[in-house]
């Protein structure tokens, strides 16, 4: 059965494919309401209603993402340098280019999984979680933390959808998607980075260190 590759009209991902008989569909799009937006597509795939695939899976070189805050702030209100073991906890999860987030345990998550299994035998994980504790050293009036960076990789593929019955004029829709999500540390030679920051205080945090019970103390505070 021949079906035509995606289009892009009026700012929505679209297709046109083969009937269940193998008859190609009309080049010539639709009338602009029965014309699905990419969510909705994704949107049936993520219940049931269509029944989807996430077709020809490439896996893109890891790289590393973008650093950020993963613990409380530490305040050093004394005349001499401290130093304080906290702890941190980081989770990154996965979004797409078509929608926001991928759920865990939703129905995108599942099939995209089974693609990327099948294709590379590789176990793909929508969201990944590490925790562990740092020793932040602080100077005087300064504000320290623990950032983190985690290793990402992105999957591009089309979603294939097959429906019982036509839906916007056709059994079966495509969608190209990036999938940007985090990989095992040291995927591709590259690996996960948590460093200590710190910065000096701002005038209004000074004024935490000259009254009350954090006056010549070291503290912290949410983020």
């Amino acid at each position: 059965m021949n079906m035509n590759r995606a289009l892009r009209y009026g700012g929505r991902t679209l297709a046109l494919t083969a009937t269940a008989v193998g008859m190609i569909a009309t080049a010539v799009p639709a009338a602009a309401e029965e014309q699905p937006t990419a969510e909705q597509i994704l949107a049936d795939c993520a219940s049931g209603e269509g029944k989807c695939s996430f077709n020809s899976p490439q896996i893109g070189k890891a790289y590393l993402g973008e650093p950020r805050q993963v613990s409380e702030l530490l305040f050093n209100c004394t005349e001499s340098a401290a130093s304080q073991s906290m702890a941190w906890a980081d989770t990154v999860g996965s979004s797409h280019s078509v929608g926001a987030s991928v759920t865990v345990g939703g129905g995108i998550e599942g099939i995209i999984t089974a693609s990327v299994t099948a294709t590379y035998n590789y176990t793909w994980q929508s969201s990944r979680t590490e925790t562990s504790t740092f020793t932040v050293s602080v100077q005087p009036g300064e504000v320290g933390w623990i950032s983190r960076a985690q290793v990402m990789q992105q999957i591009s593929g089309t979603w294939q959808t097959h429906y019982d019955d036509p839906k916007w004029g056709h059994y079966y829709w495509f969608v190209p998607d990036v999938v940007t999500g985090p990989a095992p540390n040291g995927t591709d030679g590259v690996h996960n980075a948590v460093v200590v920051k710190s910065r000096k205080m701002t005038a209004d945090e000074k004024k935490l260190c000259s009254t009350g019970s954090t006056k010549n103390e070291v503290f912290t505070r949410a983020g």
